[in-house]
């Protein structure tokens, strides 16, 4: 039987660089008290200049009245503390709450008991940058126009989320909140996307996947550590998450937590990473950010802030190789349930009873309303909400309202969800994509430092079983959750009925919304070595490749 390292809540070592890393050196982010009077500048400008539409200037009037004088009895000493913690490629069956991926995850099983948790909870795209746009907005990816991940890689570095759209951090910010966000952004790479530009006071984290290049950490809008020692990605997240919490015990405030594993390529602190157990590379990675959970709750708990933070936990989109759907078909990229379900856990004490289980479907796009909601502010006007507000089904014992979920791919509108039925109006498919775990150049050694056990293709999350993959397929969720028996034929009302759902939608979807291109591979070489005590402009980089690569 292989040896693990055997760590409690706060092992020496893990605790103590965490310390050091908090209390050591100069501070690295700085906490600013903004006024009314600046968060309504800010939301003006969201809403009118670049989209051209002067009438939003007179709309920016009745929205900064909405977020900020009409902040609903919730009082500044009651406001809830908000902390939003999103995996990367976490699938629904990742944590031993939801299913037996194989290991434990025993801090986020009790953040699961003490709160909520939802077991059909979709985000509205298996992928990347468009799940993080619809949670922050509220709204379906393709009226932002995210609908694809920015990526220096393939040329995609003016892709990010328009300057129109109105986040969950300039809303809460407007109301009174400290906002933080630590981890991956994906939105926008150049400096006008970043998120200090988006209602956040405060960034630290890698603005791409850590697959991409460059991987760089990012402290505001200065580069402060490239090569990215990927090792200790989680650990310097959860260092940050620290401090913000710390520094901003006295007020409320809003934390987005957005950890870069287990986005390949995997890697492992050495409080977690066991080398003689190298096919254990996944579950060491899902034990490193369970214990980051537990960190921060056990910090919570000290600070007496417990009672009044609402902890959130879910996932951007279904696993890559070597993760858990649960037995759900499908992966990151695919529409199958396996691509789109996720976990989703919301733990807020003396508001929401503890141990509640909801099996109606829920969406990520719900979040924005219902954390609004939670804090006394209104949901901004003029514009399309797609979530529904989730507090009264939290607060009480019913399900979430009985609505159609969406899924998308692209521009196109790809599955609906009505109670028991999915239907899919386009090939739901798997990626064909190969995984370029073992390429020396994907990734590459100059910008990752990672062990070298990372999952091939054969290590395929979900069931492989099932009826061929093509458009219009129809499935009893109910009796068939991994998606394998198609009974359209035999359900014809109900594929009808759903087909028009589909249909509807896509009106909504602009007509002039095309796929942005991508260009060929290249190796983006970054702007070589950078540290903290010597950091770069994010301004001076960039993201212009080399020669193109041969890879596809």
């Amino acid at each position: 039987m292989s040896s693990r390292p055997n760590h409690g809540l706060f092992s020496d070592s893990y605790r103590a660089e965490i310390v050091q890393e908090n209390h050591g050196q100069e501070e690295l982010f700085s906490t600013h008290a903004h006024s009314e009077s600046r968060s309504e500048q800010r939301i003006q400008l969201k809403i009118s200049p670049r989209n051209g539409i002067v009438e939003f200037v007179r709309l920016a009037i009745v929205v900064t009245a909405v977020l900020v004088l009409l902040s609903g009895p919730v009082s500044a000493e009651s406001k809830p503390n908000i902390i939003l913690i999103l995996a990367d490629d976490l699938g629904y069956g990742g944590l031993s709450c939801c299913s037996d991926p194989g290991y434990r995850t025993p801090h986020l099983d009790r953040l699961a008991k003490a709160g909520a948790r939802f077991t059909q909870f979709y985000v509205p795209t298996p992928g990347c940058a468009p799940t993080r746009a619809a949670l922050l907005t509220g709204r379906y990816p393709f009226r932002s126009g995210m609908i694809r991940n920015p990526d220096p890689d393939h040329g995609l570095n003016d892709l990010g989320i328009p300057s129109g759209e109105i986040l969950l951090s300039e809303a809460l910010q407007a109301a009174g909140y400290a906002t933080a966000c630590v981890g991956k952004w994906h939105l926008g790479h150049r400096t006008k996307f970043l998120p200090t530009r988006n209602g956040f006071d405060e960034y630290y984290g890698i603005l791409c996947s850590n697959s991409s290049r460059p991987a760089m950490l990012v402290e505001n809008e200065q580069v402060v550590e490239h090569p990215v020692v990927q090792a200790q990605i989680t650990r310097k997240y959860t260092a940050r998450a620290l401090r913000f919490i710390e520094q901003n015990a006295k007020r409320p405030f809003f934390l987005y937590l957005a950890h870069s594993m287990p986005h390949y390529p995997l890697a492992a602190s050495d409080d977690f990473y066991t080398p003689d157990t190298p096919d254990d590379l996944y579950a060491d990675v899902i034990r490193e950010m369970d214990h980051s959970t537990g960190v921060i709750l056990n910090r919570l708990g000290e600070l007496n802030l417990n009672r009044n933070t609402m902890v959130i936990f879910t996932s951007d989109n279904g696993p890559w190789y070597g993760g858990h759907t649960g037995g759900l078909r499908g992966m990151k990229g695919s529409t199958f349930e396996g691509g789109i379900r996720v976990p989703m856990i919301l733990r807020w004490p003396g508001v929401i009873p503890a141990g509640r289980r909801f099996d109606a479907p829920a969406s990520v796009v719900d979040l924005f309303p219902t954390l609004l909601a939670a804090v006394g502010a209104a949901v901004p006007a003029g514009r399309v909400i797609d979530g529904e507000d989730l507090l009264p089904s939290l607060k009480g014992n019913s399900e979430p309202p009985a609505r159609p979920i969406y899924s998308t791919a692209g521009a196109r509108v790809a599955t609906v969800r009505m109670g028991r039925w999915k239907y899919h109006a386009i090939r739901p498919g798997f990626p064909r994509w190969t995984d370029n775990s073992f390429r020396p150049f994907k990734p590459d050694g100059v910008t990752i430092i990672a062990p070298k056990e990372q999952y091939p293709g054969t290590a395929f999350p979900g069931p492989l079983d099932g009826d061929p993959p093509r458009p219009g397929m129809l499935f009893d969720l109910q009796r068939d959750p991994a998606e394998k028996r198609n009974v359209a034929s035999a359900n014809p009302k109900v594929v009808s009925r759903l087909k028009r759902k589909i249909e509807q939608m896509a009106t909504q979807v602009p007509e002039d919304l095309k796929m942005p291109q991508a260009g060929p591979f290249r190796r983006v070489l970054g702007p070589g070595r950078v540290t903290a005590e010597n950091p770069l402009l994010l301004d001076k980089v960039s993201f212009e490749g080399g020669r193109p690569s041969a890879m596809k």
